[in-house]
């Protein structure tokens, strides 16, 4: 029983993304089920924000208001995705219609997109600082909340919505699963002792909750896949932008976090995981509705990435005889 705990835990990720887009394949080449339309699609949707939810919930349940507090890292690390987002995306902006257009849309999505709710969680398997990373998600959230709205009419100057618009419709798919969690939480903290002290011994386990949220995103990169394939060649580009992008974050993020004087593996860890690792539900559906169709198709595949990538890390994290930090 025990090993197959463990090697649950060494390649549950793998096999949620296994997971996640076998159901999609099974739903999508299953003829009895095409009357259905786009229900998988929905209830992956909606069943993701639940999960994202929890995830929040019990995080918050780990740490208390005081524990938000702004570290030196934070600003460097939201400069580095604020600035590299309007670059990319005034870039968009002088750029013809056609495939580099598109490969820039899809790189100014994969930078601002904020930082996955399931961040906090992989962060403290690798001994990361928990609450620092919540606090990054909330400024991380701020700043997509903010800065998108402003930029969208840019790219998109055909858009009918103004700008508070803009910011209404995207903090209403963001601040909900952001600020109802923590409020509950914290109303337990300081309300129901008991039960915060349950939820706080549970808490570890929602690890595996992921696995449902990451099966649920598979299954929304692959709609976004068959549904917006853009052809080979351009599918080509978008794989290498979606690569380069995560790997570019996972690797500034280590190093702002570092620092340069006193270099500290706790915050270059928790830096790395709150700047690479997304909410690439939130980039599918913002690259869906208000850029290029296809350029969702980057958030999939940008899910696949930094999923591996987590998986090598915890694998890496519980192997340490193997391990070349």
């Amino acid at each position: 029983m025990n090993k197959a705990v463990q090697f649950f835990k060494d390649w549950m990720l793998p096999l949620a993304i296994a997971t996640g887009i076998g159901l999609y394949l099974f739903y999508h080449f299953t003829p009895v089920l095409k009357p259905y339309g786009d229900t998988l699609h929905r209830v992956a949707s909606e069943g993701q924000r639940l999960v994202i939810a929890l995830l929040l919930f019990f995080q918050f349940v780990q740490i208390s208001p005081h524990d938000l507090r702004l570290r030196r890292w934070h600003l460097g690390v939201l400069l580095f995705q604020c600035l590299g987002f309007l670059l990319f995306a005034a870039l968009s902006a002088v750029t013809p219609q056609g495939p580099l257009r598109i490969l820039l849309e899809c790189t100014m999505l994969c930078l601002i997109c904020p930082t996955a709710a399931a961040a906090g969680v992989i962060t403290r398997k690798l001994d990361g600082d928990l609450a620092a990373t919540v606090t990054y998600l909330c400024l991380a959230n701020l700043a997509a909340t903010f800065l998108i709205p402003m930029v969208i009419p840019m790219i998109r100057p055909s858009a009918d919505l103004g700008f508070w618009a803009y910011v209404l419709r995207i903090a209403w798919k963001v601040f909900p699963i952001l600020i109802l969690p923590g409020l509950l939480a914290w109303t337990i903290r300081y309300t129901m002792h008991r039960l915060q002290r349950k939820l706080m011994r549970f808490a570890p386990n929602s690890f595996y909750i992921w696995f449902f949220g990451l099966s649920l995103a598979m299954v929304l990169a692959a709609h976004a896949l068959f549904t917006n394939f853009p052809g080979w060649l351009a599918l080509a580009g978008i794989i290498l932008v979606s690569t380069g992008t995560c790997a570019l974050q996972f690797f500034a993020g280590r190093r702002i976090g570092r620092g340069r004087t006193t270099p500290d593996r706790t915050h270059a860890i928790t830096a790395g995981q709150a700047l690479g690792q997304k909410n690439t539900g939130f980039l599918i559906w913002l690259g869906y509705n208000y850029l290029t169709p296809v350029t969702s198709v980057a958030g999939g595949l940008y899910a696949i990435w930094q999923n591996l990538f987590n998986s090598w890390e915890l694998y890496e994290h519980e192997h340490p005889s193997t391990s070349s930090d």
